[in-house]
């Protein structure tokens, strides 16, 4: 494949992964319901499984119970059962802590990279390393408020809509997941976070008039950082050149940037830098089409007044 093409098969450059995504609204973190997981995302679950069962080995070796184990790393026996059968993911900082706890020096903390990896699906990590590594993230959205200034409660709202609907513990885990990424605004040093999203998103009781409000008021929180730009696009607009749909541009380290975007059944990461150039400059004319951020702040402190 040429670097100027869009992303297919996982690759942008000479062994450089990037991914292909086929998922939802939601990040890219697809159900998995639209057909059989491909052996990419079945290869993460084997690195969770191996993970739970080292776990559970040296647990034993250590002679603790999983009540007593639980305890000391701050879950439950039910969680740390979980944890060692595979059907759960753990956090970095658990894993570091579990690796104190069983004095494994460092052997559980190897998997540490692998394990966060495999909480995303295969068609995301791609775009979930980019994350990592961008120094700035421009993003439109249309349909739902984007993952990263999503409050827990709305993201379980959004994954209980399912439909076949979802495990709980395939909710609990894309949770744990999505907030692990917004660890993004207290990154230092500070990414340039732009996030531009119509009206009809900001109206959405997705969960409840609750959760909406515990929603807006979350953005009018994180809206008050500095690297943080937060737009609204109003309905009455009469010009909105993100009529194509949802996208995001990231911004690498290296100058690079890459295009994410998503419909309903299939996501891309797209590498071309002339597409790459033009999604940024049509994030430019979104932006100045939208409200500006002060004005933005206003409109989401009236929405809530109406709630």
């Amino acid at each position: 494949m040429t670097e100027g093409t869009s992303v297919e098969a996982g690759i942008v450059e000479a062994g450089e992964e990037v991914a292909v995504s086929f998922g939802d609204n939601g990040d890219g973190e697809s159900d998995g319901t639209a057909g059989a997981r491909s052996g990419a995302d079945k290869s993460g679950q084997g690195v969770v499984t191996a993970f739970g069962q080292s776990m559970k080995t040296l647990r034993m070796r250590a002679g603790l119970e999983r009540e007593e184990f639980g305890r000391r790393i701050g879950y439950s026996a039910s969680t740390v059962a979980s944890f060692e059968q595979g059907r759960r993911i753990p956090s970095p900082r658990t894993i570091e802590q579990a690796d104190e706890v069983l004095g494994a020096g460092g052997l559980l903390a190897l998997w540490k990279e692998q394990v966060e990896r495999a909480q995303y699906p295969a068609r995301f990590q791609g775009m979930a390393k980019l994350e990592k590594e961008a120094i700035e993230l421009l993003m439109y959205d249309a349909l739902i408020i984007n993952g990263l200034l999503q409050t827990e409660e709305y993201m379980r709202a959004l994954l209980a809509m399912r439909r076949p609907p979802l495990a709980q513990e395939t909710i609990d885990q894309r949770v744990t997941a999505r907030l692990a990424r917004q660890d993004i605004f207290d990154r230092q040093p500070a990414p340039l976070l732009g996030f531009v999203m119509t009206e009809a998103v900001l109206r959405q009781r997705y969960g409840s008039r609750d959760v909406l409000r515990g929603q807006l008021e979350h953005l009018l929180l994180i809206g008050q950082k500095r690297n943080v730009e937060i737009q609204v696009m109003p309905l009455d607009c009469e010009d909105n050149a993100g009529v194509n749909g949802p996208f995001t541009v990231v911004t690498r380290k290296d100058g690079r940037k890459f295009v994410y975007s998503e419909a309903h059944a299939i996501s891309t990461l797209e590498a071309d830098p002339e597409q790459s150039a033009l999604a940024a400059a049509r994030y430019g004319i979104i932006r100045s089409q939208a409200l500006s951020p002060r004005e933005s702040s206003q409109f989401i402190e009236r929405l809530l007044g109406e709630l």
